[in-house]
């Protein structure tokens, strides 16, 4: 038990004290970076038109991981792409992109995860520069007898809304003429047999 306690335990012990610094000071880091965003954001709005073609040269020649990154940043991401995330603060810093060298220099002390906050809204800045990619939107194709595809539920829902569209006609239809003798039951809907494996 001796050993444990002058061998062990201390080399288990630094090792949590060195990661629970490391989170003390990437806690320290994150406050700074959020006290000063509003300026950031002020700074940024005031280098908006010089900046834009720069970021989106850097952009550009990033990788796509980055570039998917940076239109949606998501932590599982920013862990995987580390190198390719610091590389990418790097060139921001160059360019002196408002609030890049602060996050840069944290994430290079500290490593991108544990500051992942300040440098999402980096890239958030960033992506305001980058085109909005617009998916071509196709029209609806005419419908063709799908029937198998259909359930049992919309084909209710498709004759609740019929019966709905029956009675405003109808109460639209009292109001101009009197009502006819016999009422026309509703048609009936043909339930398609279920897809077959």
């Amino acid at each position: 038990m001796g050993y444990w306690k002058t061998k062990v335990l201390p080399k288990i012990r630094k090792v949590f004290e060195k990661d629970s610094a490391k989170k003390a000071a990437a806690a320290e880091a994150t406050k700074n970076f959020d006290e000063s965003k509003e300026e950031i954001s002020k700074e940024f709005e005031e280098k908006k038109t010089e900046l834009g073609p720069k970021v989106i040269e850097i952009f550009e020649a990033s990788t796509a991981e980055i570039k998917t990154l940076v239109k949606d940043p998501k932590e599982a991401g920013l862990k995987k792409q580390s190198t390719s995330v610091q590389k990418f603060l790097d060139e921001l810093v160059k360019i002196e992109f408002p609030g890049s060298k602060v996050v840069s220099e944290a994430s290079s002390k500290l490593g991108p995860t544990y500051v992942s906050g300040p440098i999402f809204f980096i890239f958030e800045k960033v992506s305001t520069f980058i085109p909005v990619e617009e998916k071509a939107v196709e029209p609806p194709a005419p419908e063709t007898k799908t029937e198998e595809a259909t359930t049992s539920t919309e084909k209710e829902i498709v004759v609740e809304e019929e019966k709905k569209e029956e009675v405003v006609v109808a109460e639209a239809s009292e109001k101009a003429e009197p009502p006819p003798a016999v009422a026309e039951p509703p048609a009936k809907v043909e339930q398609a047999e279920p897809p077959k494996p």
